[in-house]
């Protein structure tokens, strides 16, 4: 039976009011939503919801912007997480009906007014989902007296197969379906987070790699303009989105995979989701050493320009943001993969530089520069230093010096405590700081560094964030004083054996990769 959210909310009060069910001889906590009542669980000293839905299935609206669910009535019981958008790999629990978010609370009932802090999940645009146990929210939420919520959303073709320009009355926001989705879980949070004791006028974003990159892009979308308050974006930058003409050529290519004419939208609306799944083999149409590129797109809906050129988006110049990438991004993004890199020898350096440093530069001007730079590194030591700075940082020194340039107040970090595992091997590769934002330095996934400076770093950190969702400002006791970034010195703060402000780290490698223009993978 089809309610209206009228009924709900009259029904049940409104949807500021908390409840209490019991279940198995003790009070859950029970709240009244704008879309109906959801019950959840003490654990952790926290109260928890997960697998809570705020939009409807995406199968019935594929490719399309999402709709809010149909209301409901009695009582739905939110305590396992909710299924993930299909993806290539082994997340669990895959299917289109995807859209789910998932909350800790110190408190679930209305008058809290505390920090919200809502994650949004890496995996580039391809994959992931808010599920996984790193992200547990429960001692982020209990330390920092915060509202923490994750999420699900559409991914890769799901989400971002553009088709605006081949169907446009049948798909216009196809490029940008997985970002509707964030826009209408921040929409949610607007409406509900009060009930679970949060400030809906206090809501920090924070995600990494590809979380950050969403955040990114939301920062210039017009439709997400006053549904966050601060940012944290941690090794994840999207400094120019897809072109409307390689977004079209990908989406071409995408449907020759599948043998689908280019006008059939009733076809592509019927085929079965696996299929799809099974067409993210295609090599990329725009440059072929790649799998296919799914990412958000300059559709002229969504976004209207690049996110982050040609400067930082003026609709978000007032949003406190913090921008952080670790020492040994690529010793894990390309190490996993192409273990033979810890053994290249010097005659080995420039090919391996040229085949993944993604810019244009001489790649024995590199090795020579870098040898200039650390005469004592060996030439894998090189290459991972390379490829850091050229690939994954360069991102981040793109958005933060736009942003100075704009005075938006903005705070750059370094992590670089090395994750124990393999002697040392990693460094502090890509992902090694979630788990301490999170204070989940024992999950799985996590990567800590040594016990008694990893715990001191994990506050350090997690301090800094909730201090920013707080009052728009990550300084906090906990750490030494942390100076906006600007152009003349670009502080940064380090977070390693120690935490401590340098200006300018690595700033002859920044020079040298300064000389080439940036154009983010995927444009």
């Amino acid at each position: 039976m089809q309610v209206s959210r009228r009924a709900v909310l009259a029904a049940i009060g409104s949807a500021g009011i908390a409840l209490t069910a019991r279940a198995g001889g003790r009070e859950d906590p029970v709240v009244a939503t704008s879309n109906g009542p959801v019950s959840g669980v003490h654990a952790g000293g926290v109260a928890v919801f997960r697998g809570i839905r705020y939009g409807a299935d995406t199968a019935t609206t594929r490719f399309a912007r999402p709709r809010r669910p149909a209301p409901w009535l009695e009582t739905v019981r939110t305590v396992n997480y909710g299924a993930a958008s299909p993806q290539r790999g082994s997340e669990p629990d895959q299917s289109e009906d995807c859209l789910f978010l998932n909350v800790w609370t110190p408190e679930a009932s209305a008058g809290g007014n505390r920090p919200v802090m809502l994650y949004i999940h890496g995996g580039a645009y391809n994959s992931g989902s808010g599920s996984d146990a790193l992200y547990d929210g429960a001692r982020l939420a209990a330390r920092g007296d915060v509202v923490v919520i994750t999420i699900n959303h559409r991914l890769n073709a799901f989400g971002y197969l553009s088709l605006g320009q081949l169907m446009p009355e049948a798909y216009p926001n196809s490029g940008n379906a997985g970002q509707w989705d964030i826009i209408l879980a921040l929409q949610w949070v607007k409406e509900n987070v009060a009930a679970f004791g949060g400030d809906p006028g206090r809501v920090m974003l924070f995600g990494q790699s590809g979380g950050g990159a969403k955040i990114a892009t939301l920062m210039a979308a017009p439709a997400a303009q006053r549904l966050f308050h601060s940012v944290a974006t941690m090794s994840g930058q999207q400094v120019t989105a897809s072109g409307p003409l390689n977004a079209k050529r990908r989406a071409e290519a995408f449907l020759e995979r599948m043998g689908i004419a280019q006008g059939d939208a009733a076809a592509l609306a019927a085929v079965p989701a696996d299929r799809i799944i099974e067409a993210l083999d295609l090599r990329d149409p725009v440059n072929p050493e790649f799998q296919i590129y799914f990412g958000p797109v300059m559709d002229g809906r969504l976004l209207t320009r690049h996110p982050f050129w040609p400067d930082a988006p003026p609709q978000s110049a007032a949003i406190p943001m913090i921008l952080g990438n670790t020492l040994d991004e690529t010793r894990n993004l390309i190490g996993r993969g192409a273990p033979e890199m810890f053994d290249l020898g010097w005659d080995d350096l420039p090919g391996a530089l040229a085949r993944h440093i993604r810019c244009d530069i001489d790649p024995h001007e590199v090795a020579a520069a870098y040898r200039g730079f650390y005469p004592d590194r060996t030439p894998a030591g090189i290459f991972f230093a390379a490829t850091t700075a050229a690939r994954s940082w360069r991102g981040q020194v793109e958005e933060a010096d736009a942003r100075a340039r704009e005075g938006g107040p903005s705070w750059v970090y370094r992590f670089d405590l090395p994750w124990t595992a393999d002697g040392g091997r990693w460094g502090a590769p890509h992902m090694v700081d979630i788990g301490y934002a999170f204070l989940n330095l024992d999950k799985p996934g996590a990567m800590p560094g040594e016990r008694t400076r990893a715990l001191q770093v994990a506050n350090a950190l997690s301090g800094a964030f909730i201090s920013l969702a707080r009052s728009g400002d990550p300084n906090h006791s906990g750490i030494p004083h942390w100076p906006r970034h600007t152009l003349a010195a670009r502080e940064t703060m380090i977070f390693g054996e120690s935490v401590y402000a340098a200006n300018d780290p690595r700033g002859n490698e920044r020079a040298l990769f300064a000389k080439v223009p940036f154009i983010q993978w995927g444009s």
